[in-house]
C-alpha cells in the first residue's frame, strides 16, 4: 500500500512556476506509476501528466506540453510536478496518483489509480 502527500501549491501571477511535490510512503514505490490529475470547480478530474515506475516513459496533456515536467527520484520516494508558464485557467486542485504498473506502463485516466493523496492548490492570478 501507498500513501501519497502532496504539497507546494500555492498563489501565483500569470507567468510564474510552482514544483509540486509528491511524497510516497512504503518500499515498493518504484514498482509503482504515478500521474499528476487536477480538478477546477465544477470541472471533472482532468489527467496532467504521469510517468512510468522507473521514469523512463512520460506523459503529458497536450494543455500543459512545453509548460509541465514531471519527473521522479525512486530513491526519495518523491515524484514532483514542475509547472511553469502558469495561465488562469491552470487553477485548479493537483493531485497525485499511483498504482502497481508493469516496466514502462503509465495510463491517465483516474479510475486506472488505486492511491490518491489529498491534493494541493494552485492559484492562477491573472
Amino acid at each position: 500500500q501507498v500513501q501519497l502527500v502532496e504539497s507546494g501549491g500555492g498563489l501565483v501571477q500569470a507567468g510564474g512556476s510552482l514544483r509540486l511535490s509528491c511524497a510516497a510512503s512504503g518500499r515498493t514505490f518504484s514498482t509503482y506509476a504515478v500521474g499528476w490529475f487536477r480538478q477546477a470547480p465544477g470541472k471533472e478530474r482532468e489527467f496532467v501528466a504521469a510517468i512510468s515506475r522507473s521514469g523512463g516513459n512520460l506523459r503529458y496533456a497536450d494543455s500543459v506540453k512545453g509548460r509541465f515536467t514531471i519527473s521522479r527520484d525512486n530513491a526519495k520516494n518523491t515524484v514532483w510536478l514542475q509547472v511553469n508558464s502558469l495561465k488562469p485557467e491552470d487553477t485548479a486542485v493537483y493531485y497525485c496518483a499511483a498504482d502497481y504498473r508493469g516496466i514502462g506502463e503509465i495510463f491517465t485516466i483516474p479510475t486506472q489509480y488505486t492511491y490518491w493523496g489529498q491534493g494541493t492548490q494552485v492559484t492562477v492570478s491573472s
